[in-house]
């Protein structure tokens, strides 16, 4: 099972050899950034920083930063077994369409019976209280991690609201800039859930209440990450993950619940039409995302543990700590995905497109287009409206293997025939778009052409194997001794 809260996670990475503590003191501005950068692109260790200047609170970076540590904090050997499970959930029957995948979750929440417990009285988390002018935001290790960010931001804070109507919570991971020491810059794109939940209350003039969690139970972590449609519950997929239930403490000033076992909360309203300009940030593209106004939080309680640690990641140019996070993603959602287009075998996205700007699919062809009849089908199933290349290939073809995507995207295509253009809506992020949130995207049809598509010359791919069974035999046995 995935690890109840942070602090239990690093001690059993201490204990691997695969946590370094940090004693010297350092400095959140650029050279935590740097040294957490050096030491993702190397493999190393989770990091926790004991003296971070300016702040008596431990921060852990790094954490999730190989595939072996993230899926040791969910409880897993492999991303597989989360998809097999849900696959395995799913069967025999398989709904179809965008309202299959709420179908599909409902009945995993029926089966899996864990829905987050909500606690009676204070939690670890509540130990300390602090209100009104003790809230002091400075005393959390911000980080200030690029030489033109606009300022020092929390990049690990997982920010609760409910929508004023329906009472439907989300818990979304987005980044939260530092203001001053009561107030934080909410960093909502367009497509997020938060942002209607604050756009709908604004229309009705009322307030929105927010809770932000930091060093919450891994599980709860990944699940502010992970793409769910917006009338399902991220406490439900995380007790999934977990193999249990997560369990939950009523906030103390806002009408929102918090993970028990998280180290520190921050709870405030939201003003309607109250907003500064936020940014720039060095993002997760590698790219700055330029100055914009976003909703400004005012922070009227902070809750934590007695001695309480912060977590937080750095992000921009991949890899970064993102890779082990969105590659768990990838494989988790496989199951829902092929429930909206079932052409699909399988599907990889790389870390170097961000994990939504390129989408690798493979099919079992069966028709002429049948390529694009799926790339038009991906671009309309929930987030991955927002990938901006799709690259189909054959069902032969492995599509975590770039070399062998390569080969038959850039050598076996005719792009007069193969491939398509369209526009349609892009990431808030997206820095390539001449104007802001849409934008050109493209697919390439890298199957194999039939001769119903007009195609004519195909010789084959030569296989020594296929073609001439004897002579690959023949090497096999009489080189074996040399190691060939």
């Amino acid at each position: 099972m995935a690890y109840d809260d942070l602090r239990s996670l690093l001690r059993a990475l201490e204990r691997e050899g695969d946590l370094k503590r940090i004693k010297a003191e350092v400095d959140p501005y650029l050279e935590i950034g740097e040294i957490v950068d050096r030491v993702n692109k190397a493999g190393g260790p989770a990091l926790l920083f004991e003296n971070v200047k300016g702040s008596a609170m431990p921060l852990a970076m790094n954490v999730f930063g190989t595939d072996r540590r993230l899926l040791k904090a969910l409880g897993l050997k492999s991303y597989a077994e989360i998809s097999e499970k849900i696959g395995g959930l799913l069967k025999p029957e398989l709904p179809q369409g965008f309202i299959g995948v709420r179908e599909a979750f409902g009945k995993l929440g029926s089966m899996v019976h864990v829905p987050p417990k909500k606690i009676k009285g204070d939690a670890p988390v509540q130990e300390v209280v602090l209100t009104g002018d003790d809230v002091d935001l400075d005393q959390l290790p911000a980080l200030f991690t690029w030489p033109q960010d606009g300022g020092s931001f929390f990049n690990l804070g997982l920010t609760h609201t409910k929508h004023p109507e329906t009472g439907v919570r989300n818990l979304g991971l987005y980044r939260l800039q530092r203001h001053d020491k009561r107030t934080i810059g909410m960093h909502w794109q367009i497509h997020k859930d938060s942002r209607n939940h604050y756009a709908v209350a604004a229309k009705r003039g009322e307030r929105l209440p927010v809770a932000i969690a930091f060093g919450c139970p891994p599980a709860v972590t990944y699940a502010s990450t992970a793409p769910l449609p917006g009338d399902i519950d991220e406490y439900l997929f995380a007790g999934f993950v977990a193999g249990k239930r997560i369990e939950m403490v009523d906030c103390k000033t806002v009408p929102l619940q918090v993970p028990a076992n998280a180290e520190v909360v921050i709870e405030g309203w939201l003003e309607p039409g109250e907003m500064l300009p936020e940014g720039p940030f060095g993002d997760h593209t590698g790219f700055y995302t330029p100055q914009e106004p976003f909703p400004a939080l005012r922070i009227d309680c902070v809750t934590m543990r007695k001695r309480p640690l912060l977590q937080s990641i750095v992000v921009g140019r991949p890899p970064t700590e993102d890779g082990p996070l969105g590659r768990a993603t990838e494989r988790f959602f496989l199951p829902l995905l092929k429930i909206i287009v079932p052409d699909i075998v399988d599907y990889h996205l790389p870390e170097s497109g961000g994990f939504h700007n390129c989408a690798i699919v493979s099919i079992d062809k069966k028709y002429p287009k049948h390529a694009q009849k799926v790339m038009h089908a991906v671009w309309g199933a929930h987030m991955m409206s927002l990938t901006k290349l799709i690259i189909v290939v054959d069902a032969d073809c492995d599509v975590h293997d770039l070399h062998e995507v390569a080969w038959r995207a850039l050598g076996n295509t005719d792009y007069s025939r193969d491939l398509t253009v369209v526009e349609g809506p892009v990431d808030h992020l997206d820095h390539a778009s001449y104007q802001q949130f849409w934008g050109g995207k493209a697919g390439i049809d890298a199957t194999k052409k039939l001769p119903e598509e007009g195609y004519t010359r195909d010789g084959g791919w030569p296989d020594m194997v296929e073609s001439d069974p004897a002579t690959a035999a023949l090497v096999d046995s009489r080189w074996k001794e040399y190691g060939l």
